[in-house]
């Protein structure tokens, strides 16, 4: 099988790497020609345009800002869990297809991804990835106020940050998030402009649906006065520095890491049955 990838950025590049690792034959293409070239130094194909990739290639893969589909059966393939996850072949994939168009793809979904999940049809993967990002927002704001608020009582936060990992309170954000919070890096390869278009995604969403809601939009308030303060480009987990600057306290600890990295051995990925199945 033959495999086009377009766009090759944080999340997209690695994904393209684990095909390539695992021994696909890729045709890739990027706006910027450079980010291609540890592909084609790699053995992968370069197409001069999509219309050219298409045509030579059985499945064409994007990884751009907003969906986009090329050929008879798209599939609405948007992933969860991080770039540094995306880099081992251990991040989840929601598919959202027929599920004929599902079994013939997934084989390459689970290359890339660890846990793969045929959602429905057409868009409805798109739809769970805006309440996953939505929830993911939810949790980095409380961790910021749960990290302030003790940092606030004089406690320990590298004891705080084990506290929360160990008890009920525990989440993937937080022991993602909350290590390059306390690093100071605040280094998750996501930035605000792109939480608020989440956020306003899942707002909007609700709106239409006409389900009143009371957290969202603010949410939405938050890191929209996050992005006004330190610009659309500021990595996320630093909308701590809202409460920082509001109680001059500093949010950190020694002995986190700068940014993440996946320490989990890369495996065959496997479809995500739900229970009602």
């Amino acid at each position: 099988m033959r495999i086009g990838f377009i766009g090759l950025g944080n999340v997209g590049g690695k994904l393209a790497g684990s095909l390539l690792r695992n021994g696909y034959d890729l045709v890739v293409r990027d706006l910027d020609p450079g980010a291609a070239q540890p592909f084609l130094d790699g053995g992968a194909g370069w197409a001069d345009s999509p219309r050219q990739m298409a045509e030579a290639c059985d499945v064409v893969v994007t990884c751009l800002p907003s969906p986009a589909a090329a050929g008879s059966e798209p599939v609405d393939c948007p992933v969860s869990g991080g770039c540094h996850r995306a880099a081992t072949g251990n991040i989840a994939i929601f598919a959202g297809c027929s599920r004929e168009a599902f079994e013939r793809v997934l084989p390459l979904l689970t290359t890339m991804g660890r846990r793969i999940l045929h959602t429905g049809p057409l868009g409805s993967a798109s739809v769970l990835k805006v309440v996953t990002n939505y929830l993911a927002t939810a949790n980095l704001v409380s961790l910021c106020e749960a990290l302030t608020t003790s940092a606030a009582a004089g406690m320990d936060l590298a004891t705080t940050y084990e506290a929360i990992r160990v008890s009920s309170g525990n989440s993937f954000v937080h022991e993602t998030e909350s290590q390059v919070i306390l690093n100071g890096s605040r280094d998750i390869n996501f930035t605000m402009d792109l939480v608020v278009k989440d956020v306003s995604l899942f707002d909007d969403l609700a709106q239409r649906l006409e389900v009143p809601l009371e957290l969202s939009p603010l949410l939405r308030e938050v890191f929209l006065d996050g992005q006004e303060r330190y610009g659309p480009r500021e990595w996320s987990p630093n909308i701590v520095r809202r409460l920082e600057e509001a109680t001059g306290l500093e949010v950190l600890a020694p002995g986190f890491p700068a940014e993440m990295v996946d320490d989990e051995p890369e495996e065959p990925g496997h479809e995500v049955v739900p229970r009602s199945r």
